[in-house]
């Protein structure tokens, strides 16, 4: 049995899980139209998870993806966080809001989070993914048990390599182009930014496994050309912000149609992430990397400096997260640009 035909796809597309920006509408609406829908719930509480779950399966009965975090615990440092908090100050000070006493670790990771794990058994998706990392071996075990497909993100071969040792089902490869936060193991480590088609091809010739290509993917022809690099299918995120079903406000929206410009930074969480240049991404710009404390903790004084913006009135301190294709977004329902990346891969 093909890769395609286990999970019942037509067409050999992932909508990106988008923790913050996908919705049970979104997930529902892609895999009703022949693709592989996904939530996005590594912010999640399992509370919350449960109810996403339940509410995409009440809207479609074919597969879906629920991803998670599998990230390492912040290596929390006082005298980093503190200055990193004082450095907010004046920023903060613009929007008549005073920065926290201190920032805290607002997710917890999948790997430490076995009520989460316990929805994942409970309920169970067609296919989880992994973001950041590798659950442990005896979650992997306990999934795998219930016939749920294992999905991991790669940055690299030797990424893959390991996913591929774990026992994942296929491969998820990051190129540097993508949207959102960069699914690096470790965010300290070399990371050698490969382009989208050279990871691709790089995995695809050391594992027998399905791999997806991620990174810059926006239309039909991106598509075509990545089951050309030997991808089995093609992740989007991008692609789906500005769909109607999207979470993602209208600041977000009204940018990301507007074009422009990305920047990978780590001064909005505290992990290497791409997203659209704005006011916040040019606010970080001269900031040394060795002066943002560890992620999530970062991404909590981040969102507390875009709620106060916004509430006057400044809509540029977001996390606008996109890939670097960003420019050829389009304002359509998920079920309609599923069905017009089909009929550009056919033409």
């Amino acid at each position: 049995m093909t890769f395609l035909d286990d999970l019942s796809l037509s067409v050999p597309i992932i909508q990106a899980p988008m923790a913050g920006v996908s919705t049970p509408a979104m997930a529902a609406a892609v895999s009703e139209a022949g693709a592989l829908g996904s939530l996005g719930l590594g912010a999640s509480t399992p509370h919350a998870a449960r109810a996403a779950i339940l509410e995409t399966r009440a809207l479609t009965g074919r597969p879906f993806n629920v991803n998670v975090f599998c990230h390492a615990p912040a290596e929390r440092d006082a005298s980093v966080e503190q200055r990193w908090i004082d450095r907010s100050r004046p920023l903060l000070a613009k929007f008549g809001a005073t920065p926290p006493t201190a920032i805290h670790e607002i997710y917890r990771s999948f790997r430490d989070d076995d009520e989460m794990l316990a929805v994942l058994l409970e309920t169970r998706p067609a296919v989880v993914s992994f973001h950041f990392g590798l659950p442990r071996a005896d979650q992997i075990a306990a999934l795998r048990k219930l016939g749920i497909r294992l999905f991991g993100c790669a940055t690299s071969t030797a990424e893959a390599g390991a996913l591929d040792a774990a026992g994942v089902d296929a491969i998820i490869a990051q190129g540097w182009a993508a949207g959102g936060h960069r699914g690096i193991f470790n965010p300290d480590a070399p990371d050698a930014q490969l382009s989208t088609e050279k990871l691709t091809m790089s995995i695809v010739a050391q594992t027998h496994l399905p791999v997806i290509a991620a990174g810059g993917l926006m239309d039909g022809a991106d598509i075509w050309r990545a089951l050309g690099w030997g991808a089995t299918a093609a992740q989007l995120g991008t692609a789906f912000v500005a769909c109607d079903e999207s979470a993602a406000d209208a600041a977000y929206r009204d940018r990301l149609m507007a074009g422009g410009d990305t920047v990978m930074t780590a001064a909005i969480s505290g992990r290497p992430a791409r997203c659209l240049t704005n006011s916040f991404t040019q606010w970080a710009e001269p900031i040394s990397p060795d002066a943002i404390p560890a992620y999530p903790c970062t991404y909590d004084l981040g969102k507390a400096i875009n709620a106060a913006a916004k509430a006057a009135g400044e809509t540029g301190y977001g996390a606008q997260w996109a890939g670097a294709g960003a420019g050829r977004a389009r304002r359509l329902p998920a079920g309609d640009l599923i069905r017009q990346l089909e009929r550009e891969m056919k033409s």
